[in-house]
């Protein structure tokens, strides 16, 4: 075995540890594999002390997203003995929100923790790291990223046009539909709405003739309460509370089609991240990974207790029209069709992406959908 196969599993199973440590209400230092990892680090004199600032697209107001940062900071940390400290900065301090890519693309910022569709005005294929419209669920982006031959086209696509280097650090699942001041029932509702929206689900609702708008999470709730826009969407109810959205909005509509499964990730400058050590560079994958777990079950296990809130509060849920439904997914196989005859990088991995979404399909509706059709009617 040679030593990065050590370092990589000795530092899963810190990782491992520490996932369960944290559902045990433990440290994660108190875990033996992380233990050993830190003695590892303690005895190789040769390591150096390192501190970075990491830019983030989130506040401390949406608790799991920046915790979720700082647990992945956190993790580093204690893997390397305290001798890589990187310290977690909130939207704003160190570059906007959306422009986390644009600093540690720069070299100006080592490292940040982001949302890849964000960027999508560099690229149309920066989306897949995220999420597309009428795609993949958190468990089936997972799948395609680690198993399925996505990472590495993504990774591939960043160190070409960003000198970066992605790496998966969060997921919040499947997403609510956004707030609206009115109901909608038709496209001719979205004629001229004024909307918060990312990534190429706000593509899509443009086709529809809905006004676009991106705003970090700090600004919706103003945007919102002054009108500036009609309607807004961020992630989900747990978030939509913290934020104050149902105070604003009444319609509350589901579901959210244009991002199934968000995954959010670790960017790290290229040149900084060749200076790393090896067990550091380590150390980071694992926390990422970590990372990527912990958010997503924080989410699942949060917003169903906090949409019977939202409800009590006054909140009208809604469903989306099959009208609108189906008029937004011929508008997405619209610009399909339009990304893939302007962008090289977004036809490859679209069709590599593609061929997976259908096999796994297949195997959802082979195997999964017939129990959850069952268990749900079935009460």
């Amino acid at each position: 075995m040679n030593r990065r196969e050590f370092l990589t599993n000795v530092a899963t199973k810190a990782a491992g540890g520490a996932v369960i440590g944290l559902a045990a209400g433990c440290t994660f230092g108190a875990t033996p594999a992380a233990q050993e990892v830190q003695q590892a680090t303690a005895q190789d004199a040769a390591l150096p002390e390192l501190k970075w600032e990491m830019a983030t697209s989130w506040t401390p107001a949406v608790d799991i997203l920046y915790g979720t940062a700082q647990l992945f900071t956190e993790t580093v940390s204690k893997l390397t003995s305290g001798k890589f400290v990187i310290s977690a900065r909130a939207a704003g301090e160190l570059a906007p929100g959306t422009q986390v890519l644009d600093v540690v693309q720069q070299g100006a910022v080592p490292i940040g923790h982001t949302a890849s569709y964000y960027y999508i005005g560099k690229t149309p294929a920066a989306a897949f790291g995220t999420t597309l419209p009428f795609g993949l669920t958190a468990q089936q982006q997972n799948a395609w990223l680690y198993a399925g031959g996505g990472l590495e086209l993504i990774q591939k696509l960043y160190a070409d046009k960003f000198n970066v280097l992605p790496i998966p650090a969060g997921n919040t699942g499947m997403q609510m539909g956004g707030w609206f001041r009115k109901e909608i029932n038709t496209v001719a509702d979205l004629q001229g709405l004024k909307m918060r929206i990312a990534g190429l689900g706000g593509q899509v609702m443009a086709k529809l003739g809905v006004n676009v708008q991106v705003l970090a999470a700090g600004e919706i709730f103003q945007a919102l309460q002054t009108g500036a826009v009609d309607a807004a969407e961020w992630v989900g109810p747990y978030d939509d509370e913290k934020l104050g959205l149902n105070t604003v909005a009444d319609y509350y509509y589901r579901p959210g089609w244009w991002e199934p499964g968000s995954s959010l990730e670790v960017n790290i400058n290229l040149d900084e991240w060749n200076k790393l050590p090896e067990l550091y560079q380590v150390a980071i994958e694992t926390a990422a990974a970590q990372s990527n777990v912990v958010m997503l079950s924080r989410y699942e296990a949060a917003n169903d207790a906090a949409l019977g809130r939202l409800i009590e509060g006054g909140a009208q849920l809604r469903e989306y029209s099959p009208e609108i439904m189906t008029a937004a997914s011929e508008a997405w196989l619209g610009l399909v069709d339009e990304f893939s005859t302007q962008d090289a990088d977004f036809k490859a991995i679209y069709e590599q992406w593609n061929g997976f979404r259908n096999s796994i399909y297949d195997w959802n509706k082979t195997n999964e959908y017939a129990f959850t059709s069952f268990v749900f009617n079935a009460g």
